[in-house]
């Protein structure tokens, strides 16, 4: 990879259900960064892939279950997301004032990724359905339009164990390798490292949301150019279980003690 590169914010406006989110980001790309070139990497905040796909939910539609609303009350959430976190969750891990702590697709993350921030009033928007193939549809159609080869990734805000604040989390991604395997390498004193691998998609999306923003900014992607990660048609971000997570495994111990 190379050593420096460059950042860019894409204002595309308000994402609707229906719209083109690839093309409304060349769209902004050709006003305020001569377009989209080969070898970008394209990084996606998943509320607006969500929307454009329609995966929009309104709360006054749902009817909680009576599991919602005893998990409502216990962590203080209103019963009508509740539902949608449990609908949206392979299991619920447990809680704090305000969410729930959830397995989705082998990750943990905080209400399923359900979330209301940038969603219409009275809304939550759930992650998108299917975020590596959202990559994948994404990058088909820039590729189309500007013959090029470039990287997508779908990112997610996330917190931390024990940190404050958020960051950013590749959570679909088409285009390159998404974490890089470094064992078997050497350190700064010879000594072969074990398991070290780096998380490029994810470092790549905290990059990204330093012009991505969280709040009002309409800037739901951003351009990575000249990072030099080879293009190819790698689809998909390498996960663990959950028997190999030093997290779970202390939760799952503490459990059981």
């Amino acid at each position: 990879m190379n050593t420096s590169f460059e950042v860019f914010g894409l204002s595309t406006g308000i994402i609707r259900s229906g719209d083109s989110i690839a093309e409304r980001a060349a769209d902004a790309a050709d006003r305020q960064c001569g377009g989209i070139h080969d070898g970008d990497i394209l990084v996606f905040a998943e509320t607006a892939v969500a929307s454009a796909e329609g995966n929009i939910i309104d709360l006054a539609t749902i009817t909680p279950s009576p599991q919602a609303i005893e998990l409502g009350k216990k962590y203080q959430m209103d019963p009508c997301t509740a539902e949608v976190v449990l609908r949206e969750s392979d299991s619920i891990v447990g809680g704090i004032p305000g969410f729930l702590l959830c397995m989705k697709a082998g990750t943990l993350l905080p209400n399923a990724g359900v979330d209301a921030s940038n969603a219409p009033p009275g809304c939550v928007t759930p992650l998108p359905k299917n975020p590596d193939g959202s990559a994948l549809a994404i990058k088909a159609v820039i590729e189309r339009r500007y013959g090029v080869k470039v990287g997508v990734i779908i990112a997610d805000s996330r917190t931390h164990a024990m940190r404050l604040g958020c960051s950013g989390v590749a959570i679909g991604c088409a285009g390159i390798v998404a974490v890089i395997d470094d064992r078997g390498r050497s350190d700064l004193f010879g000594r072969k490292l074990e398991v070290t691998k780096r998380a490029v998609g994810d470092n790549i999306v905290s990059a990204a949301e330093l012009v991505m923003g969280e709040a009002d900014e309409c800037t739901p992607a951003a351009i990575i150019r000249g990072i030099g990660l080879p293009i190819g048609d790698r689809v998909g971000i390498e996960s663990i279980t959950a028997d190999e997570c030093l997290f779970m495994g202390v939760l799952r111990n503490s459990s059981a003690e």
